[in-house]
């Protein structure tokens, strides 16, 4: 089914999971393994994603979306987090996200059927009774009230603002995974929606060379809702 080299991938993940202090999830590791033979077997069928190289999805996807889960679970403690993953992909950071934290509820949000669809197979296969997938329009669906509204190189940040703010819960947040921290985006968020970047934290993400950092946004009192 894969080519993916298990024992090199486990060893790696392991310093990577040691790099940013999570040693204590060594034991998600299989599932980490289990998520990225999924996403290289279906990708092959189903585009999700243009990294075809399994070790570079390694890096690039999985060490990528690890990097958020110190920083989530030291300002979100709850263990009844309910997590929106909008414009999710293949899963990303979504999926990762329920692997570490089992007692978050994380939904999948993607307007492209096949990649909800995979969200739901590498789920079942994985055992993973805290995710769900919702495939559809992320501005014409229902509020999913989250606790967390996430996206992770999905849109900008004012269109992230725009279709997604409204799934948040009341006292919810909106947080976006981007590369350079984007100055051209914070101006057009405050101009455009009267959105603003309330905090902004480096990541640093094992193997790669690439700055990447996590935003937290918050609206003025005039500010879009």
């Amino acid at each position: 089914m894969t080519d993916i080299p298990f024992p090199e991938f486990q060893e790696r993940l392991e310093k990577a999971l040691d790099a940013l202090g999570m040693r204590a999830d060594h034991v998600r590791i299989p599932a980490l393994l289990g998520y990225l033979q999924q996403l290289r077997h279906w990708n092959k069928a189903y585009n999700l994603t243009a990294v075809r190289d399994p070790a570079k999805m390694l890096v690039q996807h999985v060490f990528d979306s690890l990097a958020i889960v110190p920083e989530l679970r030291a300002r979100w403690p709850r263990r009844d987090l309910r997590v929106a993953d909008m414009g999710s992909g293949a899963g990303l950071p979504g999926i990762i996200l329920a692997i570490c934290q089992p007692e978050w509820s994380v939904v999948c949000v993607d307007a492209v059927g096949k990649k909800t669809a995979f969200i739901r197979q590498a789920a079942g296969v994985l055992g993973l009774k805290n995710v769900r997938a919702e495939h559809g329009r992320i501005e014409a669906m229902d509020s999913l009230r989250a606790d967390l509204v996430i996206s992770r190189a999905f849109a900008s940040l004012s269109d992230f603002v725009r279709v997604a703010a409204h799934h948040r819960a009341p006292g919810g947040t909106m947080l976006a995974m981007k590369g350079l921290d984007p100055v051209a985006e914070r101006a057009a968020l405050e101009a455009d929606t009267g959105w603003f970047v309330k905090s902004a934290v480096e990541l640093s993400v094992p193997e790669m060379d690439a700055r990447r950092c996590l935003l937290e946004l918050d609206s003025s009192p005039e500010g879009t809702p």
